[in-house]
């Protein structure tokens, strides 16, 4: 693998530190991103005034307004607010208004966000905490606007529902191909909503929550080397794993790149709510098994599985390589000498995909990266843009720039 020289200086989205200018590549993909996201908001606009009516089928009376992916056929993919996607698309919003401070970013930010708010009260999923936490999380923080604030707080509560204290985790999936309690490793990104919600209210309830599922997906999600299970199957009554399982992965017993990623970030984020050492402890110990993956690419485009039988000969999943460059930035600010090390690699994961990665200006329906893969068993958003892949992507061009001001 090819050895990083690492730079002097840390980054993290809130936090700055000194050192050495470098917002050539920050400015470079935001004045891209506005271009994309202009034209993203556009076609959405433009579809929805010319077949309202195929925007309901499905779902209900859930219309279809948020940008996903494309599809095989080459069309746009919308979904509802229902799907666990639609908080990323306002979520991007906000990152443009915050970087910009234009207020055109803000009032389309506003009207996606406004879209979500029903996901408040929805009981079927554990990814309330993407929906509401990317939107109304990021316009609160940035605004203020005391309505946030009580979406956020109701969402939270809503999430603490799904939670099981004979296991110690909150459900991810409704019991379904034999599983009778499933939690997946990207759960641990919805945690983030309960500590924000910990912070507003006062309420130690979300925090311990918090607390118990990050403690027992440390315990049971992780091998001895740091890499991460997809899906552990518990007992509900005791608490007692059953399975260790993949569902988008390669198999049970591979590394699922993405899958990493939410681990990485998840640990992160759990240490700068915290302080707990043993949080920073895993997140470093993920980090440092990411990168000494022996199928690890020379620039930090995974493969969508670390150990999927054709590499170099399979797709790479953009979307993982910025999750990662996100929580690499905010990592490197929450710990000590290894610090410059992290930053080098984020910094490599971005500098390559703004490269070779990022789509042309006025295509590809104004999404802002390509290669992406979603779940590849199932044959389902292949070498395909994601909207998740663009969020993380923002905001880990945020941090780098909060580093090196």
């Amino acid at each position: 693998m090819k050895k990083i020289i690492p730079v002097l200086c840390a980054a993290a989205l809130f936090a700055s530190c000194g050192g050495e200018q470098k917002t050539d590549i920050v400015q470079q993909n935001f004045d891209s991103a506005a271009a994309q996201l202009k034209l993203a908001i556009h076609t959405v606009d433009s579809i929805v005034a010319a077949r309202p009516d195929s925007l309901v089928a499905a779902q209900g009376d859930y219309p279809k307004v948020f940008p996903r992916s494309i599809r095989k056929n080459g069309s746009l993919f919308l979904i509802s607010s229902k799907d666990w996607t639609s908080g990323f698309f306002p979520g991007s919003l906000w990152y443009m208004y915050e970087y910009t401070g234009d207020t055109l970013w803000k009032k389309e930010a506003e009207r996606f966000t406004a879209l979500l708010e029903r996901e408040q009260f929805n009981t079927k999923t554990h990814d309330i905490g993407f929906m509401i936490n990317d939107s109304y999380g990021n316009g609160y923080r940035l605004t203020g606007n005391p309505a946030y604030k009580n979406v956020i707080i109701q969402a939270a509560q809503t999430l603490t529902g799904r939670f099981n204290p004979n296991v110690g985790c909150i459900l991810s999936w409704n019991p379904r191909r034999g599983w009778q309690y499933p939690v997946i490793i990207d759960n641990m990104m919805n945690l983030e909503l309960l500590m924000n919600a910990a912070r507003l209210t006062g309420n130690s309830t979300f925090f311990r929550v918090a607390v118990s599922h990050a403690d027992t997906t440390m315990k049971n999600h992780f091998r001895s080397d740091y890499s991460t299970y997809h899906v552990i199957d518990y007992d509900s009554l005791s608490g007692k794993v059953l399975h260790r399982n993949t569902h988008q992965g390669y198999a049970d017993a591979s590394s699922w790149a993405r899958g990493q990623a939410w681990g990485l970030y998840g640990y992160t984020a759990m240490y700068r709510e915290t302080g707990y050492p043993r949080y920073l402890e895993q997140a470093e110990k993920i980090a440092e098994r990411i990168h000494t993956f022996a199928n690890m690419p020379e620039d930090l485009i995974p493969y969508w599985d670390f150990d999927a039988p054709n590499i170099p000969n399979e797709p790479r999943d953009v979307s993982a390589a910025t999750i990662m460059a996100s929580a690499l930035y905010e990592l490197s600010t929450l710990t000590g000498t290894k610090g410059p090390q992290y930053k080098a690699w984020a910094d490599q994961i971005i500098e390559n995909l703004t490269a070779n990665y990022l789509a042309p200006l006025g295509t590809n329906y104004g999404f802002l990266l390509l290669h992406s893969v979603g779940n590849l068993p199932s044959d389902s958003e292949v070498d395909t843009p994601l909207n998740y892949a663009d969020y993380y992507f923002l905001e880990a061009l945020l941090r780098k720039q909060n580093c090196e001001k």
